[in-house]
């Protein structure tokens, strides 16, 4: 029996070499190895633990107002200090206005997907031991220090034997044991912690924490993200104005991601696009416009477009790095978010709520005739008398106003939807303060419709 038990262990899958995310997995490894964790678990749990006793003083000493946004900043520095797996996490919960408070969201926007570098001697390991070769042998020349570090890995400008510059991505060390222990942690808390959290879920905990798990899961296999560049590189190769870099596939592998070096500069580096000669109301279209085509004809969208990961290019083109995080959507929810957007820009609420419940903030067993007036009432003044003074970033404002009035839901494919397309709005902000994303956005729609390649989505526009 002993040595069946032992038998029995051995066999057991090691969630570390997993490339997908599976719960029943990772909790089966950590039940057996309760030990690995124990420590994790203290740490977790005094600086979660301290804070959640600070909120709870507040609300006996009456300083809930006062200690606000001290304790929004004070949970952003918890989360940073608990390391990768809790900064994506700080991150996702930035675009859930149903889970978080507003000023909670408002300190999480800024959590900063930035960590100090590790020693290069543990890079250069990585890529010899993914690669079967030195540095040395693959790159004739590689950059004494990383230009960038981020929570999942650090990047790295080198050049080929063959003369390519490129830019070497190399994922942090024992970054997949890390993320499975945390996320075993996190889902064992959130099978019993949810009943006694103010969240406003409408699912279990768990799942919440699955969806996350699946999507980092995602992220930290490099090899994933470079289909996902060749995706999205395909989907845009009739467009001259975007650019995508090239993957190096002999370079790459599951740490490593080898891929075409970008020469540009971020658009929020406003003189440097002046001195550039590069016309700002431009780079605003291409980037609005690549981005809607991504939402509503590919469906296959980029799901972080922060200043980071769009970069101007001298010749004017528009360059996309980082794929690790993309989504897919559906045909019918291409159309639906088409009507969505159609129903709220021409203050059709009726039919808006409609669309609420078909992409999933709503429930089909919700009574929507109460929530009808609700959202005439928060989107009447985003969207305004005219269709000018529509804006991304004061309708989720306002719409977070009703989230726990009534019982919406964010689903996480929408989460990263909200984010990307406020986020591209701020980018156009930047280049343009008098910017109006509908300006771009209502004549695409138009086309859409008048274009589109499926009978329904041509009938609604003679709707």
């Amino acid at each position: 029996m002993a040595v069946w038990r032992f038998i029995s262990v051995v066999r057991q899958p090691d969630p570390h070499q997993m490339r997908r995310y599976d719960s029943v997995a990772i909790a089966a490894y950590y039940r057996r190895r309760p030990w690995t964790i124990l420590w994790r678990t203290l740490a977790v749990s005094w600086m979660l633990g301290g804070f959640v006793l600070g909120l709870q003083l507040d609300r006996w000493f009456k300083r809930e107002e006062t200690n606000r946004s001290r304790r929004a900043a004070q949970l952003r520095r918890i989360l940073t200090n608990l390391g990768p797996t809790f900064i994506k996490v700080g991150q996702a919960l930035s675009t859930r206005p149903d889970l978080i408070r507003p000023d909670f969201l408002d300190e999480l926007v800024k959590l900063q997907d930035r960590l100090p570098a590790f020693p290069n001697e543990i890079a250069y390991r990585i890529i010899e031991a993914d690669l079967g070769r030195t540095p040395e042998e693959v790159f004739s020349r590689l950059s004494a220090e990383p230009v960038a570090a981020a929570s999942l890995g650090q990047v790295y400008r080198a050049r080929l034997y063959s003369g390519e510059e490129v830019a070497v991505k190399v994922q942090r060390p024992n970054l997949l044991p890390i993320i499975c222990r945390d996320l075993y942690i996190m889902r064992w808390a959130a099978g019993w912690l949810a009943p006694f959290l103010p969240l406003n879920l409408g699912h279990d905990l768990t799942l919440i924490v699955d969806e996350f798990g699946s999507k980092l899961f995602e992220e930290v296999d490099y090899l994933n993200e470079g289909r996902n560049a060749e995706k999205f590189a395909a989907n845009f190769q009739d467009d001259p104005v975007v650019k995508v870099p090239d993957i190096y596939w002999r370079y790459s592998s599951q740490h490593v991601l080898t891929l075409e070096w970008i020469d540009g500069f971020k658009l929020t580096d406003l003189e440097r696009v002046r001195q550039a000669g590069l016309d700002t109301d431009t780079l605003i279209e291409i980037g609005v416009s690549a981005g809607l085509r991504q939402l509503l004809e590919f469906g296959f969208f980029h799901a972080d477009p922060h200043p980071g990961n769009l970069f101007a290019l001298a010749d004017g083109r528009m360059a996309y790095i980082d794929f690790g995080m993309m989504d897919q959507l559906s045909q019918e929810m291409k159309e639906t978010l088409v009507d969505s957007v159609v129903h709220l820009i021409n203050q059709d609420y009726d039919l808006l709520a409609v669309d609420f419940v078909k992409l999933g903030f709503l429930t089909p067993e919700t009574d929507i005739r109460p929530i009808i007036p609700a959202l005439e009432i928060v989107f009447q003044d985003a969207v305004g008398a005219s269709v000018g003074s529509f804006n991304f970033k004061s309708i989720t404002d306002k719409f977070s106003e009703i989230m726990y009035e009534y019982p919406f839901r964010v689903p996480a494919k929408f989460a990263l939807i909200i984010r990307s397309l406020v986020t591209q709005e701020g980018l156009a902000l930047t280049l343009n303060p008098a910017f109006k994303i509908v300006e771009i956005a209502y004549p695409y729609v138009a086309r859409r419709l008048l274009m589109g390649e499926t009978e329904s989505l041509r009938r609604r526009l003679i709707d």
